[in-house]
């Protein structure tokens, strides 16, 4: 048995309690005893009297010593009229009430923040970290190193004179104006890629071209040296599934991760995407063998980026959405029992925000479901998935809290209808290619 198979679910009865549902608990929860380690606990359906407070992601996560959050859009919070009190704005609560982690979707990547070669723009990543502060909200950095998502100059400025000099100075800059505040970094993102044929699998990319293989190790050690707090961590896609190609991909970022610990390189964690199907193939032996594979090696596993992709036509809206839940249900009970697990995001909190419904969307014209809230910000089936089976992890220490708004306070009535920006009843959204 794995080390801290006893432990308490004191967490998970403290906040059934405090929404009100101990009632609504299965038995064997009820009596107080611990479910047997080895066999398949029920996923039951999570009481929906509420979504606030401590109802939320948020209060039911750090129960059980986890961290939930999500990828937000600094654009759209109103981070002084909660810093007031007054605010009236339903994403700003949303935000604020659900996520103990915020990471933005755009505004630290590079093309957000350098506008031209000598000039930095944090106006909208501050406003992130200021809200966060606001909330007790801690924050991931998305991130140092990609190669998409880079500015229209850098085509031409960058040469292999100078590409070793710009990628450091972004990041000294950058990681150094967050230091302190930054719970981790994603300091390099999407490097392999066994398809483009190099021994290594390294993933052919202008920083690879400009600087060689050796930019990875680079840019964590400048990272390590910038923000020394900052957990720093490596974020790849496609290496949930047993599939061939997604177990041979999954095989070579576990070879990148023991070669830079062999080499002493700065690094603390694994970034599993987790972008997800409702239909297909799904996750199974081959990621819990990757993810203890890494613990073995000191490293834990980040869920960085989990949404529910629909590739097939659902009959009904209502089906969809049990499908969706059903992923997430499935996916968070396995990955959440590992020890070495302490952080889940998704890649977004509205379905009318998310990726999948905008430049990606299907071309059989589905309408993607694939996050916890609708357009009117009401909690989906995903929500309860979610919350149930964070409420069934394997409990860890508490995290600790920042000091800030108390989620808790929030209103409950926040749930309310809500044009948002990038759904059918709002402005389309044109945000950057986002894994």
């Amino acid at each position: 048995m794995r080390q801290g198979i006893a432990c308490s679910r004191r967490g998970f009865a403290r906040g059934a309690m405090a929404a009100g549902s101990a009632l609504l608990m299965p038995a064997w929860l009820r009596a107080g005893s611990i479910w047997p380690r080895g066999k398949k606990k029920p996923v039951t359906a999570a009481a929906p009297q509420g979504a606030t407070g401590q109802d939320s992601l948020r209060a039911h996560a750090a129960a059980s010593g986890l961290l939930y959050g999500a990828a937000v859009r600094p654009d759209l919070l109103d981070a002084d009229g909660m810093a007031a009190a007054g605010t009236t704005d339903g994403y700003t609560q949303l935000v604020g009430a659900q996520c103990g982690i915020v990471v933005a979707e755009n505004a630290m990547k590079w093309a957000a923040l350098r506008p031209s070669a000598d000039r930095f723009d944090f106006a909208q990543a501050d406003k992130l970290v200021r809200f966060a502060d606001l909330m007790g909200q801690q924050v991931r950095g998305h991130n140092l190193c990609w190669h998409e998502a880079l500015p229209a100059w850098f085509q031409s400025a960058a040469t292999k004179g100078n590409a070793q000099r710009l990628l450091v100075e972004h990041i000294q800059t950058v990681a150094g104006h967050f230091r302190g505040r930054i719970q981790s970094w994603d300091v390099v993102n999407e490097a392999i890629e066994p398809n483009d044929g190099r021994p290594d699998a390294l993933r052919k990319t202008p920083w690879l071209d400009l600087i060689g293989p050796g930019y990875i190790e680079l840019a964590f050690q400048t990272a390590a040296q910038a923000d020394p707090a900052a957990k720093l961590v490596y974020n790849d896609y496609g290496i949930e599934l047993d599939t061939q190609e997604q177990m041979v991909k999954r095989g070579q970022v576990l070879l990148l991760a023991r070669r830079l610990k062999a080499r002493g390189i700065p690094i603390h964690a694994i970034g599993v995407q987790s972008h997800l199907q409702a239909d297909g193939p799904q996750p199974g032996q081959g990621l819990l063998s990757f993810i203890r594979e890494l613990a073995k090696i000191g490293l834990d596993v980040y869920i960085t980026e989990m949404d529910v992709k629909t590739t097939e036509p659902p009959a009904t809206p209502d089906v969809e959405d049990a499908a969706v839940a059903k992923v997430y249900a499935d996916y968070l009970t396995m990955v959440l029992e590992e020890p070495n697990v302490p952080a889940a995001l998704t890649w977004g909190l509205i379905n009318g925000q998310s990726w999948l419904n905008s430049q990606h969307r299907n071309s059989n014209g589905i309408v993607q479901r694939p996050l916890p809230f609708d357009d009117e910000l009401k909690p989906t089936p995903a929500f309860f998935a979610l919350r149930s089976v964070i409420d069934r992890a394997y409990v860890r220490a508490p995290q600790a809290a920042k000091p800030g708004a108390n989620p808790a306070a929030l209103p409950d009535d926040l749930y309310k209808p809500f044009a948002v920006p990038g759904s059918p009843t709002g402005q389309p959204a044109k945000p950057e290619s986002q894994r």
